[in-house]
């Protein structure tokens, strides 16, 4: 099982995930010609993709799904309300799921799990494959219960640390936008991400990425000190999804991670 990042943070995400014969991509926040060149980076073609599947309709996360989807003619998994929305309707074809279904893409195991988020019915997700359960977890406003349950168990997580709350609140952003980030439904801050790693047993996971960082309002060295406040530690394999480049692919399977990154770009 390996991982990679096309990029991640507010100017577009895509996230792959592949095992065995099954390729896919979480969210496609890129043009089509900049989709093509960042797969290119990591040794893919759109033709490689078994599926996409879509968090929610912000542009960050969809703006190219459906043109990619179309030219490739690759299947769009998303929610139902997903569906209804302008950016997310004209796909190749689209698979529409329930609330925290389950369902299988080749080798892969997928649940949906359905998050507090400004957007119409969006969703996180869980894979599993060979032995091991990854959690994709960014674009949500607070933890609730339910989501702390469903990614129980995790050997290897993506998770949003978008701000630092001292940052944001005297920062660039108008006061409406502050609101929003800060918000149940926006984002979380380092503060809430250290205290979900501490509610889902961080002591069994392998790996932490850290990803949908904020460019104007966070930074490393911020991150990793809430980390330590709450936990006592940062993790000895951990990783950055910056905006500009992603990473490269990670071995899940041989627990390979590439190396801390210090610095934040995203």
């Amino acid at each position: 099982m390996e991982l990679a990042s096309l990029g991640s943070g507010s100017k577009g995400n895509g996230t792959i995930i592949r095992s065995g014969s099954s390729c896919v991509l979480i969210d496609c926040g890129f043009s089509l010609r900049e989709t093509e060149r960042r797969l290119a980076l990591r040794g893919l073609s759109g033709a490689d993709l078994s599926a996409i599947l879509v968090t929610h309709e912000h542009a960050d996360h969809a703006s190219g799904v459906g043109s990619l989807s179309r030219r490739f003619r690759i299947p769009v998994y998303m929610s139902h309300g997903t569906l209804l929305t302008e950016r997310c309707s004209d796909v190749y074809r689209a698979l529409c799921f329930d609330s925290d279904d389950t369902f299988d893409i080749g080798d892969l195991s997928v649940r949906s799990v359905m998050v507090p988020h400004d957007a119409r019915q969006p969703c996180q997700y869980v894979l599993e494959s060979d032995g091991l359960r990854v959690g994709i977890l960014t674009d949500i406003g607070s933890i609730t219960p339910h989501v702390v349950a469903a990614y129980q168990g995790c050997d290897h997580l993506v998770l949003e640390f978008n701000h630092d709350v001292e940052l944001l609140m005297s920062g660039p952003y108008p006061p409406s936008l502050k609101q929003r980030v800060a918000s149940d439904l926006g984002h979380l801050n380092n503060q809430q991400s250290a205290d979900f790693l501490k509610q889902v047993d961080s002591d069994q996971l392998r790996s932490v990425v850290i990803a949908h960082v904020s460019e104007q309002n966070n930074s490393a060295d911020r991150i990793e000190r809430a980390l330590v406040e709450t936990l006592g530690h940062t993790f000895d394999k951990h990783c950055y999804a910056t905006q500009s480049e992603g990473f490269d692919w990670i071995s899940l399977t041989d627990d390979q991670l590439c190396p801390s990154l210090r610095a934040v770009n995203a």
